[in-house]
């Protein structure tokens, strides 16, 4: 088993007892499911559907004061926690950015032989392990705990970028992306059976009328890795933009009805004079309507 500490992540906490029906009110995830021990994947929206921030969220037990812990990239915590308190209105809400004293130790490749007190599965994928929020400074402790080799961040990063798990900033961009097109819907990150909440409305609809024509697809590099935010092209037409890479696994963000058009009519695909082929192309057709005997 690996584990590392990522130091582009933070965590804030939401406290109070309103928190859970706060929370639950704004963002995709269904709150109600989160409890000491597990976690969800959810993302605060802009009302018109785009995503402010993602984040991993979980329920800290009482031993550890209670609350919600939020998982999210450390950029955005201030700026997050700033947006949840703007909402907070008369609810009996506190929200603490706790980056600073904690962190996040992502461990994977294996099971824990013991799972501290503010541990959980990603909700992500099976493939992305487990979540533990610490202070960076304890992190060779609870790996030697868990049973995991302690691995740098980018170890880490190659592991994700495998899996298929988009990261902002890098494969797509905060405030410019739905949730479909960064695969939320297929990582367990919106819950279509919930209330209400921010953005609400436009998610639903691309939903229920298959309206998402852009995607986030594992692809595979024959040799150099072109930089983030390269186009990609069929022919000399673009229809998608790279995301990140590792070795020959890479990202990209990707207009799948282009895409395929252009591999039925024999186009390769390239960014910056690069060759890259996608890694499951039959995801991108969709499944054949049923037909009635």
């Amino acid at each position: 088993m690996k584990a590392a500490f990522l130091p582009d992540r933070g965590v804030i906490k939401v406290g109070g007892e309103d928190a859970r029906d706060f929370l639950n009110g704004l963002v995709t995830t269904d709150v109600t499911l989160v409890g000491p021990g597990n976690g969800r994947f959810g993302a605060l929206l802009t009302p018109q559907g785009k995503i402010i921030a993602d984040f991993l969220v979980t329920e800290a037990p009482a031993g550890h004061g209670g609350g919600f812990l939020i998982d999210a990239p450390r950029p955005l915590t201030q700026g997050l926690a700033d947006k949840l308190g703007f909402y907070k209105l008369r609810a009996k809400v506190t929200v603490e950015n706790l980056s600073d004293s904690l962190g996040v130790l992502a461990a994977w490749d294996g099971e824990p032989a013991m799972k501290p007190d503010l541990a959980f599965a990603d909700p992500r994928s099976d493939a992305l392990g487990w979540r533990i929020l610490i202070p960076e400074e304890l992190k060779q402790k609870v790996a030697d705990l868990i049973g995991a080799d302690l691995v740098d961040s980018e170890a880490y990063e190659a592991h994700r970028i495998k899996s298929g798990a988009p990261r902002g900033g890098l494969d797509f961009m905060y405030g410019d992306a739905f949730p479909h097109e960064t695969n939320m819907d297929r990582l367990h990150g919106v819950d279509f059976e919930k209330g209400c909440y921010v953005g609400q409305e436009v998610v639903s609809r691309m939903q229920h009328r298959g309206t998402a024509r852009t995607r986030t697809v594992k692809i595979i590099l024959d040799d150099f890795s072109p930089e983030p935010g390269t186009a990609i092209l069929a022919g000399d037409k673009p229809v998608g933009t790279m995301g990140s890479t590792s070795g020959k696994n890479g990202l990209a963000l990707i207009r799948t009805d282009r895409v395929t058009d252009a591999l039925d009519a024999g186009l390769r695909l390239t960014a910056g004079g690069l060759a890259i082929h996608l890694a499951e192309p039959d995801e991108l057709r969709p499944p054949p309507k049923q037909t009635v005997a």
